[in-house]
């Protein structure tokens, strides 16, 4: 078939700066794991470069775009197995390359904070992650407490993973170019297995408290009705975007 024309209701931006490519695949440290899930391959610039690092038994892709997939099955020597069409944000677990795997991908601008709350729900077994995403939001996910671009994401991912800002991808590195620029960041998963204190309530607390990010915590968490302990106070004085990920989860033992 002839080249795949990116669609525009998918986000598609190929990126086809062969240099900026190669930068991507070789951030990953690929230490932990032995298997790869790449998402939204396109036409397979990163793919193939995977291929020649870690060999065509490590490598799987998944893309939700049916002629992206038969230009891969008919250019890339991948096990047809390891090509997918799906959508990632619906794939069985069942379905993953293996317990622990590495991810990548140029992820679509749209859809990539959903596939950050993805890769938390299977935490344990993605020891790393590295992707390209519009700056703003590498901006945000890596950003300490105390700025106005930390958030809800910037909590839960820092919480679970290392957050490297790697560098900056200008528009032209792209066809068709986006508007805005983008960013390659690393997650490395850190040593926390779980948080000490309930994990569930953790993430309600982070969520609900950014959702007035303007008021003090006592106010913004009213909804959940918590009976919070009485040193809990200092906490509740302060705004969301003022603690980091060590006092959201004291504040989350002091409401159970």
């Amino acid at each position: 078939m002839g080249a795949v024309r990116p669609k525009k209701h998918l986000g598609q931006h190929f990126l086809h700066d062969q240099h900026i490519a190669q930068r991507i695949v070789e951030a990953l440290q690929a230490s932990g794991y032995d298997k790869i899930l790449e998402i939204g391959p396109g036409t397979g610039i990163l793919t193939t470069l995977l291929l020649q690092r870690f060999g065509k038994k490590a490598v799987h892709v998944i893309d939700i775009d049916r002629d992206s997939i038969a230009w891969l099955r008919e250019h890339l020597p991948l096990p047809v197995t390891h090509i997918v069409e799906g959508d990632f944000l619906r794939l069985d677990p069942n379905a993953l390359p293996a317990q622990h795997f590495g991810l990548i991908g140029n992820l679509p601008y749209n859809i990539s904070s959903q596939i950050f709350f993805r890769l938390l729900e299977w935490r344990q077994r993605v020891p790393e992650m590295v992707c390209m995403i519009q700056k703003e939001v590498a901006d945000r996910l890596t950003s300490p407490p105390g700025n106005k671009t930390y958030g809800i994401l910037s909590v839960l991912l820092q919480a679970y993973y290392d957050i490297d800002y790697l560098f900056t991808v200008k528009p032209g590195a792209f066809n068709p170019p986006p508007k805005v620029n983008s960013a390659v960041i690393r997650l490395v998963r850190n040593s926390t297995r779980q948080l000490d204190c309930d994990e569930k309530l953790f993430s309600q607390i982070v969520k609900q408290g950014f959702q007035n990010r303007r008021k003090t915590l006592r106010n913004a968490l009213k909804p959940l009705n918590l009976p919070f302990r009485e040193n809990a106070e200092p906490l509740l004085n302060q705004r969301a975007e003022q603690l980091g990920v060590k006092d959201f989860v004291q504040l989350t033992q002091l409401a159970q």
